[in-house]
């Protein structure tokens, strides 16, 4: 099992990263709330990792904190919550924020994450409930967005962030009308800024 990855970033495409570890490249999926504050292309990062294997494939998982790791693994022993749904989940709301909604029952909450339905909100609040007891000092990194972020060409940002809108499970056209939207609204310099601010709105 591959716990840990340290090394440098080679490529940052979200959701996926790749990572050089001791001239050895890993691909991995990471989670828009673990991209936000990941530094830039080049600089060296550590991130918590979850292998999941399966008929069809190995896929690793990346986390930038150790408590998104921990509730990724909760999320995926869920009935019906597969390692998509639970990086679209972690993608809409930080792990603090989860645990409050779940605390509360707030269902409405859940359901606007994509592939969430009425009855996986109701069944994650049922199941995660008594497995989130006790968590206490969480880290709720906050998305920031400073220097050490690459900027690149905006026709690149766009095509981006709506590849990566569209692998947390959004549609296709879903994620064009809303970048859309945000980018007639706000001035954005990163693909990362522009996902944060589509996924919020699409919260909303």
């Amino acid at each position: 099992m591959i716990g840990r990855l340290k090394g440098n970033i080679i490529e940052k495409q979200p959701p996926h990263v790749l990572i050089d570890v001791g001239g050895v490249g890993y691909e991995a999926q990471a989670p828009m709330t673990s991209f936000y504050p990941m530094p830039a292309v080049g600089e060296q990062v550590i991130l918590h990792t979850h292998l999941s294997v399966s008929e069809n494939a190995h896929q690793l998982f990346a986390f930038y904190t150790f408590d998104e790791r921990k509730l990724f693994r909760t999320l995926i022993k869920v009935s019906g919550v597969g390692p998509k749904m639970a990086l679209a989940i972690l993608s809409g709301m930080p792990v603090n924020e989860f645990v409050q909604c779940v605390a509360e029952g707030n269902s409405a909450a859940l359901v606007k994450v994509p592939g969430v339905g009425k009855k996986t909100a109701e069944r994650l609040i049922i199941e995660v409930k008594d497995k989130i007891k006790g968590w206490d000092n969480l880290d709720s990194t906050v998305a920031t967005f400073g220097d050490t972020i690459a900027s690149s060409p905006q026709a690149s940002i766009t095509a981006d962030a709506e590849s990566a809108l569209i692998a947390l499970g959004y549609k296709p056209t879903d994620a064009a009308k809303v970048i859309t939207s945000v980018q007639k609204n706000e001035t954005v310099d990163t693909s990362e800024e522009l996902i944060r601010l589509a996924l919020k709105s699409l919260a909303g």
